[in-house]
Protein backbone atom coordinates (compact mmCIF):
# COMPACT_ATOMS: atom_id res chain seq x y z
CA UNK A 1 0.00 0.00 0.00
CA UNK A 2 1.30 3.46 -0.88
CA UNK A 3 1.62 6.40 1.46
CA UNK A 4 0.75 9.84 0.15
CA UNK A 5 1.67 13.27 1.40
CA UNK A 6 -0.52 16.20 0.34
CA UNK A 7 -0.47 19.77 1.54
CA UNK A 8 -3.97 20.90 2.44
CA UNK A 9 -5.05 24.26 3.87
CA UNK A 10 -5.54 24.06 7.62
CA UNK A 11 -9.19 25.14 7.48
CA UNK A 12 -9.98 22.37 4.97
CA UNK A 13 -8.22 19.78 7.13
CA UNK A 14 -10.13 20.94 10.20
CA UNK A 15 -13.44 20.71 8.34
CA UNK A 16 -12.52 17.27 7.00
CA UNK A 17 -11.60 16.03 10.47
CA UNK A 18 -14.87 17.38 11.86
CA UNK A 19 -17.01 15.98 9.03
CA UNK A 20 -15.43 12.52 9.23
CA UNK A 21 -14.76 12.29 12.96
CA UNK A 22 -14.66 8.70 14.14
CA UNK A 23 -14.27 7.32 10.61
CA UNK A 24 -11.33 5.65 8.95
CA UNK A 25 -9.76 8.67 7.24
CA UNK A 26 -7.65 6.50 4.93
CA UNK A 27 -10.81 4.75 3.78
CA UNK A 28 -12.60 8.06 3.24
CA UNK A 29 -9.67 9.48 1.25
CA UNK A 30 -9.45 6.29 -0.82
CA UNK A 31 -13.14 6.56 -1.69
CA UNK A 32 -12.79 10.26 -2.57
CA UNK A 33 -9.75 9.57 -4.74
CA UNK A 34 -11.63 6.80 -6.58
CA UNK A 35 -14.54 9.18 -7.17
CA UNK A 36 -12.14 11.82 -8.51
CA UNK A 37 -10.55 9.28 -10.86
CA UNK A 38 -13.95 8.19 -12.18
CA UNK A 39 -15.03 11.81 -12.64
CA UNK A 40 -11.88 12.49 -14.67
CA UNK A 41 -12.64 9.44 -16.84
CA UNK A 42 -16.20 10.73 -17.41
CA UNK A 43 -14.85 14.17 -18.35
CA UNK A 44 -12.48 12.62 -20.89
CA UNK A 45 -15.23 10.43 -22.38
CA UNK A 46 -17.54 13.46 -22.67
CA UNK A 47 -14.79 15.50 -24.32
CA UNK A 48 -14.10 12.69 -26.81
CA UNK A 49 -17.82 12.32 -27.58
CA UNK A 50 -18.19 16.07 -28.13
CA UNK A 51 -15.13 16.12 -30.38
CA UNK A 52 -16.54 13.22 -32.42
CA UNK A 53 -19.91 14.95 -32.78
CA UNK A 54 -18.28 18.21 -33.85
CA UNK A 55 -16.12 16.35 -36.37
CA UNK A 56 -19.20 14.63 -37.79
CA UNK A 57 -21.07 17.91 -37.90
CA UNK A 58 -18.30 19.52 -39.96
CA UNK A 59 -18.69 16.75 -42.57
CA UNK A 60 -22.47 17.07 -42.90
CA UNK A 61 -24.04 19.53 -45.26
CA UNK A 62 -26.18 22.25 -43.72
CA UNK A 63 -29.93 21.62 -43.73
CA UNK A 64 -32.23 24.35 -45.01
CA UNK A 65 -35.18 25.68 -43.03
CA UNK A 66 -37.48 24.16 -45.63
CA UNK A 67 -35.95 20.72 -45.17
CA UNK A 68 -36.33 21.04 -41.40
CA UNK A 69 -39.97 22.08 -41.75
CA UNK A 70 -40.70 19.16 -44.09
CA UNK A 71 -39.00 16.69 -41.75
CA UNK A 72 -41.08 17.95 -38.83
CA UNK A 73 -44.28 17.64 -40.83
CA UNK A 74 -43.37 14.12 -41.96
CA UNK A 75 -42.64 13.13 -38.36
CA UNK A 76 -46.07 14.35 -37.21
CA UNK A 77 -48.04 12.25 -39.67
Amino acid sequence: MATVNFSVPNDVMQQFNKAYAGENKSGVLTRLLRQAIEERRRQRRRAAAIAALLKLRRRLRPVTNRELREARQTGRR
